[in-house]
């Protein structure tokens, strides 16, 4: 829900003021290499936290890989393909399942070239390219560029210039330098205040790093009491759980007052922290934030922690104990007799030793949060939630004694509690089996197998709670306890929940954990048939498509514009496109609410307009834009005009409702994941449109 209301929050600068982004600045610049060769560099600088594909992003996934193509010349002799110089991000999008390959802050594209006379030759080129941040994606955009190149004739006239320059990338600028070496096209936003729009951008720029921020912090604290759960855990199991009773009175014994009691499990449990962060510390300096982002998205890493967690389960099941060499916990342990505080230290830390088959299985699930969120700190912040649970119990029962009376005594309940944890591991390892499938894109693992088998893990393990079936290391049980009973309702409670999902069940509870929806044997759910809103089988007219939940749609403005007449229904125009994150969001997570789905089936005409689709216009429409500055090329290329025209916008999602006439009948909307807000915004566009026309 903060996720949410943060995404909601970082709208609100596109609905008060709809601006043309423009993220990119081209420069180019040339290279004389000598013997009538040259390199011509082309380069984009990207705005914080947007990205551009590269060319080797995979040409039929979501999103344009870059394009830079140079036009035949007479003159020219081009030499090799254009190579690209910058730091290449290689990442798996789970949200796309597809790994994708980009470039953030900068990248350089360079050509070789000869020409085949020594004579001034002006080489043009253009370069196709598509840009997306964290929340949204524009159209693919081309850019026209031109640059002369004026060979040294004799040696008598070399001119002293640096190996490579940078050129000027505003015609004052080349003006006021007398360049004309170089001519670099740039295309300008098509606003008419551009200081008021350049403001516009450096705004949302600071909500986009304000809500990274805050989305970076939200997953922290997430990971903390993941950490937290998970220290408590450890806390009851066999390795631990007799521990603390024969700890706290081995303190309260040894010292002369309560005072120094206490003091001394303080100074314990302060220990337990310090080694358990510190060891996460030094794991996270050792892989650094780099090797995070590129194990997440690592098939073999993945596959990695599939194997350890199944060893970890094995384990927990009683198959065989996990433990550190004996040597080491026997030093620790004279190291401990010492006394004083070093002596403490060394106590803590053989806790850790002989703790080790409990706490590791959950330490490596912090590791693999942490390699799945790409974020230095994310093992840091765990374990010092996990061993924050894990200390501070040392010390509260220190300052209350009389609390150990009160505890459970040790015995086969905390074996179950072991088995459970082992039933929970074998469910996440394949998780990772799942991620590696999805980066392999192999279709061992789609959503409905790994459901299937999550249903037979925890319906397993409802099983044993129920006592149905023990595990080796399991003492008799003649009586249910009311505590088993109510796990077992939890467990088979989560298995009902998901069998739904084997037929298509959205099961939003376990978003990001499954495959995504589309990755699956039956992508639109087994047997569904399209229906309306009111339960009627929904006939597609002509110009339509049936879109996401089998809501049919317009894909033509035109077309829209001709039904809402007959019908006389407003329009609801869905800027939209191919590789829109958000746009997907949207669709994922507020359409398919029934009042929604009723409201865009049967109370609007909607028309989706892909602003990337890459298919291309008929030569009668290929016209001028000047909003784009050049002729249109592509169904996308007309959209994007359009909503740049129509609504000075060209960020999606994008919603507005209007009348055949396109006029508009509420503020446009951008990204919402709030279901009553946005059927608020439904209702009020609706009901505006008829009062209009009465």
């Amino acid at each position: 829900m903060l996720k949410r209301t943060l995404l909601f929050l970082l709208c609100i600068p596109l609905l008060v003021h709809a601006q043309v982004l423009n993220p990119v600045k081209w420069s180019t610049s040339s290279k004389d290499l000598g013997n009538n060769e040259f390199e011509i560099s082309l380069t984009a600088k990207m705005d914080q936290g947007w990205h551009m594909y590269s060319q080797k992003h995979p040409a039929d996934g979501i999103g344009v890989p870059a394009t830079i193509t140079f036009e035949a010349n007479p003159n020219v002799d081009y030499k090799g393909s254009v190579a690209e110089i910058g730091k290449l991000l290689d990442k798996y999008s789970e949200l796309f399942a597809q790994q994708e390959k980009y470039y953030e802050n900068q990248v350089t594209f360079k050509q070789k070239l000869k020409l085949k006379n020594p004579k001034e030759t002006t080489v043009k080129f253009t370069a196709e390219t598509q840009v997306c941040d964290a929340e949204k994606c524009l159209p693919p955009d081309w850019v026209e560029f031109s640059v002369k190149l004026t060979p040294k004739v004799t040696e008598e006239i070399k001119e002293e210039t640096k190996p490579e320059e940078s050129v000027s990338t505003t015609p004052e600028e080349l003006a006021a330098k007398g360049d004309t070496a170089t001519v670099t096209s740039i295309p300008e936003p098509q606003v008419n205040d551009s200081v008021q729009l350049e403001k516009d951008q450096l705004t949302e720029e600071a909500s986009i790093s304000a809500t990274d921020k805050e989305e970076e912090k939200s997953s922290l604290w997430g990971i903390f009491l993941k950490g937290v759960a998970g220290g408590l855990l450890a806390l009851v199991m066999p390795c631990i759980f007799p521990m603390i009773p024969l700890t706290v009175s081995l303190f309260t014994k040894q010292s002369n007052n309560r005072s120094q009691g206490i003091f001394k499990a303080g100074v314990y449990g302060l220990s337990i922290i310090v080694i358990f962060v510190g060891l996460a510390f030094l794991a996270s300096r050792f892989l650094g934030q780099s090797a995070l982002n590129e194990f997440s998205t690592n098939p073999w890493v993945n596959v990695g922690f599939f194997v350890v967690f199944v060893v970890f389960a094995i384990s927990f099941f009683g198959a065989f104990e996990i433990t550190l060499p004996s040597k080491w916990a026997n030093y620790t342990d004279k190291q401990a007799d010492r006394g004083g505080y070093l002596g403490i230290f060394f106590m803590a830390l053989t806790l850790v030793l002989i703790s080790f088959s409990c706490t590791v299985p959950i330490i490596a699930g912090l590791m693999g949060e942490a390699v799945r969120t790409g974020n230095y700190w994310s093992l840091v912040i765990g374990s010092l939630g996990f061993s924050l649970a894990l200390a501070i119990p040392f010390v509260l029962f220190a300052i209350f004694p009389s609390w150990l009376t009160s505890l459970p005594k040790s015995g086969g309940w905390m074996n179950t509690v072991k088995v459970c944890i082992g039933f929970l591991e074998l469910a996440f390892a394949f998780k990772f089996l799942s991620n590696a499938d999805l980066v392999w894109q192999a279709h061992w693992l789609e959503r409905e197998v790994f459901l299937a088998i999550w249903i037979a893990i925890f319906g397993l393990m409802g099983y044993y709670l129920l006592g149905k079936f023990r595990m080796k290391m399991d003492a008799p049980e003649d009586r249910l306890s009311v505590g088993r009973l109510f796990f077992a309702i939890l467990t088979f409670s989560f298995v009902m929940y998901m069998i739904p999902g084997l037929w298509g069940a959205p099961v939003k509870l376990l978003s990001g954990l499954t495959p995504p929806i589309h990755y699956a044997e039956s992508p639109n759910g087994v047997g569904k048939a399209s229906t309306g809103g009111s339960g009627t089988t929904s006939e597609l007219i002509e110009g339509q498509k049936y879109g996401p939940h089998q809501i049919p749609a317009f894909l033509d403005i035109a077309d829209a514009i001709e039904h809402s007449k007959k019908v006389k229904k407003p329009i609801l125009i869905d800027f939209t496109g191919h590789a829109c994150a958000n746009c997907r969001k949207v669709e994922e997570i507020v359409w398919p609410n029934p009042k929604i789905k009723n409201m865009l089936m049967d109370d609007v005409v909607l028309v989706s307009l892909y602003v990337d689709e890459n298919t291309k216009l008929p030569e009668s429409e290929q016209k001028y834009s000047p909003a784009l500055g050049r002729k249109l090329r592509t169904v996308g290329n007309k959209w994007t005009a359009f909503e740049i025209e129509k609504y000075q916008n060209n960020a999606q999602p994008y919603y507005i409702i209007v009348d055949e006439d396109l006029n508009n009948y509420n503020e446009p909307l951008g990204a919402i994941y709030d279901v009553d807000a946005y059927y608020d915004w439904m209702k009020k566009g609706i009901d505006a449109y008829h009062a209009a026309k009465k």
